[in-house]
């Protein structure tokens, strides 16, 4: 069984491989209705998890069920294997509740979902049977990629590759819109506004030949804040303090207000929340009600974010020949592809074609564009190639002058491509003879570099501490001890990075002259 998953902040979508056809899988929740989605949801209740729409099933009939949306979100910033995070009375490592999020996809996938059977049965626990390309977001650093893919092949999935998602729904248009391009007009920027992030990138595509241009985006920027304007709206027109709100209250609250934000059209005029139902009957009002165009107000900030990143990316697009032009290159557009469940919102698109007119498209599955283009990338038969870049930066800072200064180095940044199935690795190298006793390095991925410093987006990668004088290679832990200057020439040593096709960045330290190595895969 052939997928492709598109692991979401408020929903994950899977697609499926089925004879040139890419369905999107739906799922039975306990009440025997179906859904194109699995909420990315957990539910908990004295140590026990649920998840997914069992999760919400479970909350519904018993409030002392704590429910957390959007978990997804704990992947940014300073997320790692072994970090901790509070679901309820639980505490649980991220990647285990990740991979049991995921544990519980795989099941809903096999027993609970309309998947094309093979000999009219599914073959249920098999998990070579699940062959899978998962979706990353294009901004999303190494440790968040790192976790995904660990996660995934814990709960069993066989993961083929990892793709950024604007550049997988760019296959979903090629397959749907392919005759929409020509010579003259051969670049798709795909807008991608999700639940909890916004990627957009700029892609060259001639025939089924992708190849990655430029990309950027926000990665707090999405759906949930679109949720948290309208909780924000919805408490000035009814004059209640958010802080009087407790936790539960709050949660119920925020639910409505995607509910009634979900509902929107273009010909919407005023939003209505019943309080008395989602507060109960002490709230200080029963009903609150505003003009749309005040929630649309609020919102406008957020949309302007995304444009003022759209127009950075169409800079980048070249002219026939594929040289870089200064000004924006629009008319290499054959348009721009809108997906995403948060871009249903409606002033979304009618912004998006004020400022770039007609060619301007939103998918006619936004919410599954994603999962779609990943199944055609796990169909061997669909002959889409795509051409990916690393899409942020890879330094690494070093102690200079016995820790007297640090430098930074960068090792790979956004204009490096990522291989393709079956290259081998993109790899840097450096070679010098150290005048220190001990190697520091620490390392950083960060969306940009402005006057030698990391800037926008960023996390650590890593540290690591590398004995060059060989009489502390005995030594368990070299952390407190001072770096100090070798009275003698240093051993011929080599740094080895290699970048794979996941965008996950691996390194090996090596003393040339005794062999001694060491060597990381950087979270």
């Amino acid at each position: 069984m052939r997928l492709g998953i598109d692991f979401g902040t408020t929903r994950t979508v899977v697609a499926a491989c089925d004879r040139g056809n890419y369905p999107v899988v739906a799922f039975t929740d306990p009440a025997g209705d179906t859904h194109e989605f699995v909420p990315s949801v957990v539910a908990e209740r004295d140590g026990e998890l649920r998840f997914g729409h069992e999760a919400l099933a479970v909350a519904a009939e018993d409030p002392a069920w704590t429910v957390i949306r959007s978990f997804k979100r704990l992947l940014g910033g300073d997320a790692s294997p072994n970090r901790l995070v509070r679901v309820g009375s639980t505490e649980i490592p991220l990647v285990e509740l990740l991979s049991r999020f995921l544990d519980a996809l795989r099941l809903g996938i096999l027993e609970r979902s309309n998947v094309p059977r093979r000999g009219g049965r599914r073959r249920a626990g098999a998990s070579e049977d699940l062959a899978a390309v998962v979706g990353t977001p294009a901004n999303a650093l190494g440790t968040q990629r790192f976790l995904t893919l660990d996660a995934f092949r814990r709960a069993g999935f066989a993961v083929r590759a990892m793709l950024n998602e604007p550049s997988a729904a760019a296959f979903e248009y090629t397959h749907r819109h392919g005759a929409t391009l020509s010579a003259r007009r051969e670049h798709v920027v795909v807008y991608d506004l999700g639940g909890g992030t916004f990627d957009v990138s700029a892609i060259r595509i001639r025939g089924a030949e992708h190849e990655i241009v430029a990309t950027a985006g926000v990665s707090r920027l999405g759906g949930d804040d679109f949720d948290e304007q309208m909780l924000r709206c919805v408490l000035d027109a009814a004059a209640i303090s958010e802080g009087a709100l407790v936790r539960s209250a709050r949660s119920r609250l925020i639910d409505a207000c995607r509910e009634a934000k979900e509902r929107l059209n273009p010909s919407t005029r005023r939003i209505a929340i019943d309080l008395e139902s989602v507060l109960g009957a002490g709230t200080p009002a029963r009903m609150a009600t505003l003009p749309v165009t005040d929630y649309y107000a609020a919102c406008a900030p957020l949309i302007d974010r995304t444009l003022q990143t759209v127009a950075r990316v169409i800079t980048c697009l070249g002219d026939d020949e594929g040289e870089a032009v200064e000004a924006p290159g629009e008319a290499a557009l054959a348009g721009i592809y809108v997906v995403g469940g948060a871009s249903a919102l409606p002033p979304v698109v009618r912004t998006l074609r004020e400022r770039f007119g007609r060619r301007v498209h939103r998918s006619p599955y936004p919410s599954a564009a994603t999962a779609i283009g990943l199944a055609i990338a796990c169909d061997e038969r669909s002959g889409f190639t795509l051409r990916d870049v690393f899409s942020r930066n890879f330094v690494v800072f070093r102690e200079g002058r016995a820790g007297a200064e640090v430098v930074l180095d960068p090792i790979f940044t956004g204009e490096d491509r990522l291989p393709r199935a079956g290259d081998a690795p993109v790899v840097r190298t450096r070679t010098y003879r150290p005048v220190h006793d001990i190697g520091h390095f620490r390392f950083m991925e960060c969306t940009s570099i402005t006057g030698g410093a990391p800037v926008g987006d960023g996390a650590t990668s890593g540290e690591v501490l590398f004995p060059f004088d060989p009489a502390l290679r005995d030594r368990s832990d070299l952390r407190g001890i001072p770096a100090r200057r070798l009275d003698r020439e240093g051993p011929l040593v080599r740094e080895e990075y290699r970048l794979d096709r996941q965008g996950i960045v691996s390194v090996r330290i090596l003393d040339l002259e005794s062999g001694y190595e060491r060597a990381w895969r950087l979270e």
